[in-house]
């Protein structure tokens, strides 16, 4: 018998066995799906990450107050980093470009009787070229802003149509922790970065924010809770933070522990990263027990049709079919199962990537390499564990086979 006859009867054994075969393939589609959709769930995770991180801005350099061994422990984060800091990194480490302090606070938002609890950046004018902010109306913050300690606010586009709706907001006035300020500008769009939804935020000058909201708690100065740095030129990254960090540990005065972090972009990228690659492997890996259990399966199912099909074996045997016969007949239709339920654990794996894209923050892609992978996988599985139940029908003595019947 040819391989082309052993296909089409193998197809006939699976069409007059519909439900067997259904179930049969089920676990090979739950498989494939779940490989599939993992993977474009992971590789969409490692996107979103990224382009967090490259929201932030583009060759930054961020300084955190406290060691990296003191971040991780307190509950409240150390007040080391001042004013002065920044001002001392602008005018001394000559590849720095910008920089721009924050002082950050979460306070209620009042205008009339809407009532809004956001989160407050004291910052200075920087911070738009630094963060790559943009004003869709009004002004942001000036130099003159922060030396006059005016009571002015700029405020991100959700924050305002939360407030003001239809209104125009410019030159209104709104209560911060019982302070008026002037609303003097409203800022693009810009979305969420690492949870923080940037639209809801709300910008004041950073000395303003110090001695009207949030206090003076530094002996030292006028504390801020990070720096964001922006440097000339990617290359001078390195050189730009081993400068930050020697100005920093003469200004502390400190000689044996850093009471400050400096943060790479990059490094945090990849830190991210990998974080994300991880996931996704374990992800991927979760789904492939499915893929496994399904391909047992198929061995179970096939090892019962063999029982089942006793009778056709011996009376194809008694009439001149060979044991090779019987076994490509047999192993055939392990792999036309574990195929045709790849195929459509595929459409099912690829739907639900779709879904995703379309119900969540997650830019889920569809992943050839995990097409097709998971679709070889599911015909090697069916190969493999295809061969013991049609090895054993191959071995059946035609005449113990039809007693047995």
């Amino acid at each position: 018998m040819n391989t082309f006859e052993s296909f089409k009867m193998a197809a006939q054994t699976l069409v007059a066995n519909k439900m067997r075969s259904s179930l049969t393939m089920l676990g090979i589609i739950i498989g494939n799906a779940s490989v599939i959709a993992m993977i474009g769930v992971g590789e969409g995770a490692q996107k979103f990450v990224s382009d967090q991180v490259s929201s932030l801005g583009s060759n930054l350099l961020f300084i955190l107050p406290g060691s990296p061994e003191a971040q991780s422990r307190p509950v409240f984060s150390p007040q080391t980093l001042v004013l002065e800091d920044a001002i001392a990194i602008a005018e001394q480490v000559p590849s720095v470009k910008e920089v721009a302090p924050q002082l950050n606070s979460s306070e209620l938002v009042t205008y009339r009787n809407k009532n809004v609890s956001t989160l407050i950046y004291g910052t200075t004018p920087e911070l738009l070229s630094v963060r790559d902010f943009d004003v869709a109306r009004g002004r942001f913050l000036t130099n003159l802003d922060l030396k006059r300690n005016q009571q002015v606010v700029a405020i991100g586009s959700e924050l305002a149509n939360q407030l003001f709706g239809n209104m125009n907001p410019l030159g209104e006035q709104i209560r911060i922790k019982n302070v008026s300020f002037t609303v003097i500008g409203v800022m693009q769009p810009k979305g969420s970065s690492f949870g923080t939804n940037l639209d809801e935020t709300a910008f004041l000058p950073v000395t303003t924010m110090a001695n009207r909201i949030v206090g003076k708690n530094s002996p030292y100065g006028l504390s801020v809770t990070f720096i964001n740095v922006s440097i000339e030129d990617e290359n001078k990254m390195s050189a730009a933070q081993f400068q930050i960090e020697n100005l920093l540990r003469l200004r502390h005065q400190f000689t044996d522990e850093d009471d400050f972090t400096v943060r790479n972009q990059q490094d945090l990228q990849e830190t991210t990263g990998a974080i994300t690659g991880a996931l996704k492997v374990m992800l991927a890996a979760i789904a492939s027990i499915s893929l496994l259990v399904g391909g047992i399966g198929i061995m179970n199912i096939m090892l019962v049709s063999v029982t089942e099909r006793t009778q056709e074996i011996g009376l194809r045997k008694a009439v001149g079919a060979s044991a090779r016969d019987i076994l490509v007949q047999f192993t055939i239709e392990a792999v036309i199962l574990s195929i045709v339920g790849g195929a459509i654990g595929t459409g099912v794996g690829v739907s639900g990537i779709l879904a995703v894209s379309n119900f969540s923050d997650f830019d889920a892609g569809v992943s050839p390499v995990a097409i097709a992978l998971a679709t070889g996988v599911s015909g090697g599985i069916g190969l493999f564990f295809g061969v013991f139940p049609a090895q054993r029908a191959a071995k059946l003595d035609p005449i113990v086979a039809l007693r047995t019947a």
